[in-house]
C-alpha cells in the first residue's frame, strides 16, 4: 500500500512538471547506518570500510530526487552485489527504464550484466580528479538530498532499530 501511495504521488509530481509519469532515468546510491544490537544478525553486519556495524539502505531516485525504490542489506554486501538485486526488481516494477547513475562503488561487471541481461545503460559518475573526502557528484545531489532528509527525520533511530528488513523499509521516511 505504501509503494502504490509513493509511485501514484510520483506520477502526479513529475506530471505536474511537465514530465513524463514514469521515469526513464534513475540514481542508485547507498548509506550504511548503524543497528541495534537487537537487529537480527541476518539483517545487519560489519562494514569494515566504514566502520559500521548495521545495515546498508540503497536508494533509488529518479532525476528530480523523487524515491522510487529502497531495498535493505547487511552492511558487509557490496553496492554491486546488491544492485543486481535492486536491478532486478526495478525492471520488472518500472520496465520503461533505460539508464542509471551510479558512484564507483557499483562499478566492475555489473555495468555489462546491466546491459546484457536488463537491457539497461549503467553509468558510473567517477569524483572529479584531486578531491578528498565527501564530494556531491553532479549527478547523484537529488540522491544526496534524499539521504540528507532521511538521516534528519530517523537519526534517533539507531537505538531503537527496527529488527526486520521489511519494517526498515516500510518505516523508512519518503522525504
Amino acid at each position: 500500500m505504501i509503494t502504490y501511495i509513493r509511485d501514484q504521488l510520483r506520477r502526479r509530481i513529475r506530471t505536474g512538471k511537465g514530465r513524463c509519469p514514469h521515469p526513464v532515468t534513475l540514481i542508485v546510491d547507498s548509506q550504511s547506518v548503524k543497528a541495534a544490537s537487537t537487529v537480527g544478525k541476518d539483517s545487519r553486519d560489519y562494514d569494515a570500510g566504514k566502520k559500521i556495524n548495521g545495515r546498508k539502505r540503497h536508494l533509488t531516485v529518479d532525476t528530480l530526487g523523487l524515491q522510487v525504490m529502497i531495498t535493505v542489506t547487511p552492511t558487509d554486501l557490496q553496492d554491486r552485489d546488491a544492485a543486481r538485486d535492486v536491478f532486478r526488481r526495478l525492471r520488472l516494477t518500472q520496465p520503461q527504464i533505460t539508464q542509471a547513475w551510479a558512484d564507483r562503488g557499483y562499478a566492475g561487471d555489473l555495468v555489462g550484466w546491466a546491459r546484457e541481461r536488463l537491457w539497461l545503460s549503467l553509468r558510473i559518475v567517477s569524483r572529479p580528479k584531486g578531491t578528498k573526502g565527501f564530494v556531491v557528484l553532479p549527478q547523484h545531489s537529488e540522491a544526496h538530498l534524499n539521504w540528507a532528509l532521511i538521516t534528519m527525520m530517523t537519526r534517533r533511530l539507531p537505538r531503537r532499530s527496527p529488527r526486520t528488513d521489511s519494517w526498515a523499509k516500510k518505516s523508512t521516511p519518503m522525504p
